[in-house]
């Protein structure tokens, strides 16, 4: 597959269109930059090369030289240093000096320095850091800044490529260097692979600015009665936030990776179901765990406590709903049966207001209604016409089917929620929209008003207790956002 890099004229806002394009060669690029000092160059860098481009704006062209890695095509060497510098399987980021000397960081722990504009090395520093270079910038002062990835150090450098005895390392649990930037005054900028952004200096602390999670987001629950949500991930953690400072109350680390999650009606508690057969319960003030089970084999993919906190129900791919009996303010934990009837893994469910049944929703887009305190399937579903819902979880129904787009084949709604004073239905879909539709939408073609943010498709959307914002969750883009309703 051969890799491209375009040259793009930005600045005309919606009228920026792509001034020119050439093919970069099979090797995977991962950074480009311009050069400082002649604005007709730029530097490319990725897997096992380091390419240097002029551009002609007149002639709209873009021409390439390949950094000399090796004079020895045939050695795994840099023949350029005797043999010393073994040729770097990537080079990963790129720096400019004052004098426009380009640096460059590689998955060995080395940089090397490339004169100017030439695509020659001038000088290669070994063993800078243990493992990979995922960042280099350039101070006012002119010294260097470069992050490693597996040794968590950043460390500072003049320009005749000495050590100036400076670094810091960042926390273990706070992940690897992924980028450093100039923040105001003598501040830095420091994003890591664990999605925190810090702020500090080298020869002060570092302290938390934005802070979230490293794998897919998949579960949201809000607090019945305070402006805070739980956030359930694939990175094996749980998260209390404050929505109305937008900061993390607490994190607590799992054994596996988190999929659903749901408080219980008194607040204190939220359960929490992971792509295991496991789920817990958590406490919300201590972060204990005061419960911990395990239904069958397969992951479990959904959890929801009744309104009145006398049962939960727990959804799993093995096509069943377990359902507990709850006792002791939500501390203890009876199984009564299992819920069997479907032919397909669980996706959503939800409560009926009084607790007494359950519907449920499979990924083959099959609707079944059960009497909850003896898991017994409701055969006749026209009974259930009349009944109160708690919350509208199931993207399927009558009251929700005029929020499905015309044609549909039923991948285009991922996930809804209705708001608690049953004015409004959120809908998130597989292209990274909110829709926000009045509640019920039970006619084709239903209105609503449409917000994007997410990068792919939604995997859960949540009003908090007064309905005054919508949480959001884009799954594999790892964000969480919050939208204010008016």
């Amino acid at each position: 597959m051969a890799h491209t890099v375009s040259v793009w004229e930005w600045s005309r806002g919606q009228h920026a269109h792509k001034l020119l394009e050439a093919k970069s060669g099979a090797e995977q690029v991962v950074a480009v930059e311009f050069h400082p000092v002649d604005s007709n160059t730029l530097v490319s860098c990725g897997r096992s090369h380091i390419s240097f481009w002029k551009l002609d704006t007149d002639q709209r062209t873009l021409s390439r030289k390949l950094g000399c890695l090796d004079d020895d095509k045939s050695s795994k060497k840099s023949a350029s240093f005797e043999g010393l510098v073994e040729k770097p399987k990537f080079m990963l980021c790129i720096a400019f000096t004052e004098t426009g000397d380009c640096w460059s960081g590689d998955s060995a722990g080395n940089i090397w320095v490339w004169a100017g504009s030439s695509n020659k090395v001038s000088k290669v520093m070994t063993s800078c850091h243990d493992g990979a270079i995922y960042c280099l910038c350039q101070l006012p002062d002119g010294s260097i800044l470069s992050g490693g990835g597996k040794d968590r150090i950043i460390h500072s450098w003049d320009t005749n490529y000495n050590s100036k005895n400076r670094s810091f390392e960042i926390p273990e649990m706070l992940g690897a260097i992924r980028a450093i930037t100039q923040g105001k005054g003598r501040q830095l900028i420091i994003g890591t692979t664990a999605n925190y952004i810090l702020q500090g200096a080298l020869d002060s602390r570092f302290s938390v600015v934005l802070q979230g999670h490293a794998d897919d987001v998949w579960g949201l629950a809000t607090h019945p009665c305070h402006h805070q949500f739980v956030s359930a991930a694939h990175d094996k953690t749980i998260c209390l936030w404050d929505a109305l400072t937008h900061t993390a109350i607490w994190r607590k680390m799992l054994e596996d990776d988190a999929h659903s999650a749901s408080f219980h009606p008194s607040g204190n508690l939220v359960a929490v179901a992971m792509v295991t057969s496991h789920w817990i319960v958590v406490d919300v003030v201590t972060r204990e765990v005061v419960s911990a089970h395990t239904e069958g084999t397969e992951s479990l993919t959904c959890i929801a406590y009744s309104p009145d906190g006398r049962f939960i129900a727990v959804g799993s791919r093995d096509h069943c709903v377990y359902v507990y009996q709850v006792s002791e303010d939500g501390r203890k934990y009876n199984r009564i049966e299992r819920c069997e009837g479907h032919s397909s893994g669980i996706e959503h469910m939800d409560w009926s207001s009084d607790g007494q049944f359950l519907v449920s929703m499979s990924a083959d887009f099959e609707i079944c209604f059960w009497i909850a305190a003896i898991c017994k399937q409701v055969n006749n579903p026209a009974t259930m016409r009349d009944v109160e819902w708690a919350t509208q979880n199931c993207t399927l129904g009558f009251n929700v089917c005029g929020i499905w787009p015309e044609g549909s084949e039923g991948i285009d709604v991922n996930c809804c929620c209705r708001a608690h004073q049953r004015a409004l239905l959120a809908a998130g879909d597989d292209w990274g929209k909110i829709k926000l539709f009045s509640y019920p939408a039970n006619k084709p073609k239903s209105g609503y008003h449409v917000s994007s943010g997410h990068s792919g498709g939604l995997t859960s959307v949540q009003f908090l207790f007064n309905d005054t914002r919508l949480i959001t969750s884009g799954g594999r883009d790892t964000a969480i956002m919050q939208w204010e309703i008016h």
